[in-house]
């Protein structure tokens, strides 16, 4: 086993993850995290390497509002899956502070029992400024499970509300969760489970599953879409569940699964794009005391923000 403070080769890396090696597989997705353009070089090598031995998992994204219980229903899920022998990637985005940058990640002592399963693998991520509830690698942290030979990975958001569609472009089927009726979701949604449906929370959890039902009227090809009610806190509705998520694929077809896919690919090259134009924007050196400079004019109102943010385009064009 390599040295924990060994730098890993590119073959190490390869081999390890194909491999199914946990520890390399997690300094991997460190390796996807990190800003330092050699190892940015090096995880593009790597992906691009593994991509042959990708695309055969079932992608289940899973969002909803904080506090609808969306790690405990993950873990009541993943328990169900790895009962069944299957190996589970779970892929968790915590919200990062705006002033600290920073991130709890705690979705993993969250999850203690389904951590403690030797066929799922738990791994957190900062969202950092990426918009959407997904973390800013979560496209190329699934690419690296499936090498790794997990056959379902599920990827939960941030949980924030409104912003929780990026994961659709990742994904092609699972249940939300959710416990208020979010427009912008509930338009993406495949399938959906309102759950603490327990105790007093019953009866509530039918009431509320109906309204959505209702809602779904008005939003024309997303009318048809099932609706559960569950209690991942007593394990019920899991199976029921599950029988939903697989009944989604055998719907969408193996053609229908990989098309969505290729369209998933095509966002994402469009995302790198605008990720590296806007990291060079800032990175480059000389533009620096310009913006600072027309910083200070858009807070002092002399200068419009959009009349800024057209001279330092203008100037970053001419560069």
């Amino acid at each position: 086993m390599p040295s924990a403070r060994k730098r890993l080769t590119f073959d190490e890396y390869f081999k390890g993850i194909l491999a199914a090696d946990r520890i390399i597989l997690g300094k991997a997705l460190s390796l996807l995290e990190s800003t330092l353009e050699t190892d940015r070089e090096l995880a593009v090598k790597l992906i691009e390497q593994l991509l042959p031995y990708t695309g055969k998992s079932q992608r289940i994204g899973i969002t909803g509002v904080p506090g609808a219980g969306k790690s405990t229903l993950i873990e009541a899920l993943g328990k169900y899956l790895t009962s069944l022998g299957k190996k589970v990637a779970v892929l968790t985005v915590d919200p990062s502070s705006r002033l600290t940058k920073g991130s709890i990640l705690g979705d993993k002592t969250r999850m203690e029992e389904l951590s403690a399963d030797p066929l799922a693998y738990i791994r957190p991520s900062p969202a950092g400024t990426t918009p959407g509830g997904t973390a800013a690698r979560t496209r190329e942290s699934i690419l690296l499970c499936e090498a790794a030979g997990f056959e379902i990975i599920i990827v939960e958001t941030v949980g924030v509300g409104q912003t929780e569609t990026a994961v659709k472009d990742m994904i092609t089927g699972g249940g939300d969760d959710l416990q208020t009726i979010k427009k912008g979701i509930l338009e993406l949604a495949d399938g959906i489970v309102i759950n603490k449906a327990d105790g007093d929370n019953a009866v509530l959890a039918q009431k509320t599953a109906m309204d959505i039902g209702n809602t779904l009227q008005y939003f024309g090809s997303n009318a048809e879409v099932e609706i559960l009610t569950a209690s991942a806190l007593y394990k019920q509705g899991i199976v029921e569940l599950w029988a939903m998520i697989t009944h989604y694929f055998e719907q969408e077809g193996t053609e229908g699964v990989f098309a969505n896919r290729k369209q998933q690919s095509l966002h994402w090259m469009h995302d790198t794009i605008k990720e590296k134009l806007y990291r060079d924007f800032y990175q480059k050196t000389d533009l620096k005391p310009i913006i600072k400079e027309l910083e200070t004019k858009v807070l002092a109102l002399e200068t419009a923000p959009i009349n800024a943010a057209q001279e330092l385009l203008k100037i970053y064009k001419s560069k």
